[in-house]
């Protein structure tokens, strides 16, 4: 299941997003999204998980708790809307 993050402090790195969602069970892939330009963290990022059931346990213990000094948004993330 994959999983959006939101709310991340700009210091927040995907090694330390991959560290912070292991505790839950296994993290297959954890990216920080960054902007194109100055390749600046744009404040969210999304997390892999390998097992339905650990991800929602996280959802559950992550939305809403405290990262890095941010509140942190998590929730299973939904497909990108084409733009036309």
């Amino acid at each position: 299941m994959k999983l959006y993050v939101g709310n991340l402090s700009w210091e927040t790195s995907t090694e330390s997003l991959r560290t912070h969602f292991e505790q839950f069970g296994g993290v297959s892939d954890a990216v920080i999204i960054t902007d194109r330009q100055s390749g600046r963290s744009r404040g969210f990022g999304f997390v892999t998980m390998d097992n339905d059931e650990e991800a929602n346990k996280a959802i559950q213990e992550c939305d809403d708790a405290d990262m890095d000094g941010r509140t942190i948004k998590c929730k299973e993330a939904t497909p990108r809307k084409e733009s036309y």
